[in-house]
């Protein structure tokens, strides 16, 4: 287990952190941080997110809650992606996440590859929400987060079936844009990319920071950079030097 393997080498807090939304056509990316007690039992059933049922994962969800020495969760708005790209809109949310954690982390856990600006020492592991159980944790988190978000906005912006879909894009997200347009919670810079590939027309608008009325503005993380990234199957870290 990876966190094992760090906490051998010193750092007792693991934060596990990902993100849920990036390929959506609306609403906000949704990241979240997880420091679950170093001597706890990994929770039946805990996955990655992806692998769950909706009932599933919202049960989980209230254990992980129960258990977690600290939780952070923080979002990159629609005006944000459009701003900055997905990318670095995704990168934004996860600072957010763990400048909320109650606990500073002696390491961090990222999902996917190494981020050289996120400003926290972290190790980058492909797979890691079915690989670590910090991470699994914190993409449960991210999901039902995000999801009772879109769920929510559905309510407010009938016709794009977001309760079902949560704002990927689905033929019938497709079809709800074609017959009725967007709306200020749609990505303009996703919608305007797939544009160039069909032969109908949605009409782009400016969008407003949906995910502000959920969470408080970011909070400040120190500048220094530092990345890790696990490279072998023995959980080996290999430093990555901070960009100059």
């Amino acid at each position: 287990m990876i966190e094992r393997e760090l906490r051998r080498q010193g750092g007792t807090l693991i934060a596990g952190v990902d993100e849920v939304g990036r390929g959506s056509l609306a609403g906000p990316v949704v990241a979240c941080a997880v420091i679950m007690p170093p001597d706890e039992r990994a929770i039946g059933g805990v996955d990655d997110s992806k692998q769950l049922t909706a009932a599933q994962r919202i049960r989980l969800a209230v254990r992980i809650r129960e258990h977690a020495l600290s939780i952070g969760i923080g979002a990159a708005s629609v005006r944000e992606i459009d701003r900055i790209n997905i990318y670095h809109a995704t990168v934004l949310a996860m600072r957010r996440a763990l400048g909320r954690l109650t606990l500073p982390p002696d390491h961090v856990l990222v999902d996917g590859k190494q981020i050289r600006t996120l400003p926290v020492t972290h190790t980058a592991v492909v797979g890691g929400d079915g690989r670590c159980f910090s991470i699994a944790c914190a993409s449960i988190i991210a999901k039902v987060t995000r999801d009772r978000l879109m769920h929510s906005l559905g309510k407010r912006h009938p016709g794009y079936l977001w309760e079902r879909n949560v704002g990927y894009g689905t033929p019938a997200h497709w079809s709800a844009l074609e017959s009725q347009g967007s709306c200020r919670h749609h990505r303009h810079f996703f919608i305007s990319s797939r544009q160039l590939t069909l032969d109908f027309e949605v009409a782009g608008v400016s969008c407003e920071e949906a995910a502000d009325a959920m969470l408080d503005d970011a909070i400040g993380i120190p500048d220094t950079d530092h990345s890790h990234t696990v490279r072998s199957s023995q959980f080996a870290v290999q430093s990555t030097a901070p960009p100059a």
